[in-house]
């Protein structure tokens, strides 16, 4: 298999999976597409397994069925799948803007990283980058 066509495959896996969840809800659907030894990492070092992160999928989605996801950027290398979009949440919540990044491993994912931001909150979080403002 050529890099290019395993780039292809493996963004199609990960956009299947999560079209599935957002389009239906079906959060079975999208633990059939993850590796029994699955792992989500957070940014504050807290990692799920798949049984706990699937739950906490599903207490997540009922408030978020709503919600409208708009992919920005969708790009793969080799087994990694990086996905930047911005998702307007349900009844007038924030909207953010989501960084997944995504291990494809033998056709399911691996692992998930996920980096979640309000847009309004974006300039604020800058302010370390530029100290003189």
């Amino acid at each position: 298999m050529t890099t290019r066509s395993l780039d292809t495959d493996n963004k199609a896996i990960v956009q299947q999976a999560l079209t599935d969840l957002v389009a239906t809800g079906d959060v079975d659907a999208l633990g059939r597409r993850l590796s029994e030894d699955f792992v989500h990492h957070r940014p504050d070092a807290y990692d799920l397994g798949k049984a706990e992160w699937l739950d906490a999928v599903r207490a997540a989605f009922v408030p978020l069925a709503d919600q409208r996801v708009d992919v920005k950027l969708l790009l793969a290398d080799g087994e990694h799948v990086i996905m930047y979009s911005h998702r307007a949440l349900p009844d007038g919540g924030p909207e953010v803007a989501v960084v997944d990044i995504w291990r494809v491993h033998e056709g399911l994912v691996a692992e998930g990283w996920e980096i979640i931001e309000p847009l309004a909150e974006a300039a604020r979080h800058l302010s370390w980058w530029n100290p003189a403002a």
